[in-house]
């Protein structure tokens, strides 16, 4: 066997998970990291236990503290577990800088602003004329709608049939419809201002 090409092995290496159990091993690396172990796994441990592995919460504070803008996106027309989830949207009574609400996004404005939930099922191309200007959209325009309900909120002014929406006091705007498809000068207008 050749000398001095095989690494240090460490007969008492130290492995320290995420959850906070440490076990010794044999390793070529000395003290070792990990995420997730036969502690914690919920294959192992039957219970099931959210771990924020990657910083993500951490990590979202700090882009959404960083960022100048807030775009919610929508999302497809079954999904709307994120209703059943608000408490996760809180944030954004806190939050001053600019948002735009998709679809589902402005239902999220609208919902955490004690908006009244109305069934209002919408697919297809609409035709609105759009009054006052709304991110530099004005006049008749399509729009595509993809949605089954929408939140009114008293915290917000709505316009032309209640597709588009502004905060009464925040920079928080929302479309019912996507404007991802007809529409894209909305988004990036509101994306340069």
């Amino acid at each position: 066997m050749k000398k001095d090409i095989h690494p240090t092995y460490y007969p008492d290496a130290k492995i320290t998970c995420a959850c906070g159990a440490i076990f010794k091993i044999g390793s070529t690396k000395k003290e070792i990291q990990t995420e997730i172990c036969s502690q914690c796994h919920p294959f192992y441990t039957g219970k099931e236990k959210l771990i924020d592995t990657m910083g993500r919460v951490e990590r979202f504070k700090s882009r959404k503290e960083k960022a100048s803008k807030i775009i919610i996106c929508g999302t497809s027309l079954k999904d709307n577990e994120f209703l059943n989830n608000l408490a996760k949207f809180q944030w954004i009574k806190n939050f001053n800088k600019p948002i735009l609400g998709i679809c589902g996004g402005m239902h999220i404005l609208h919902a955490i602003y004690n908006g009244k939930k109305e069934k209002n099922k919408e697919i297809g191309l609409i035709r609105i004329n759009f009054k006052k200007n709304f991110l530099s959209l004005i006049g008749n325009k399509e729009v595509y709608n993809l949605h089954q309900y929408y939140y009114d909120s008293k915290e917000f002014e709505t316009f032309e049939n209640q597709q588009i929406s502004k905060h009464k006091t925040k920079p928080f705007y929302g479309t019912i419809f996507h404007p991802e498809v007809r529409n894209k000068e909305i988004i990036l207008n509101f994306t340069k201002n």
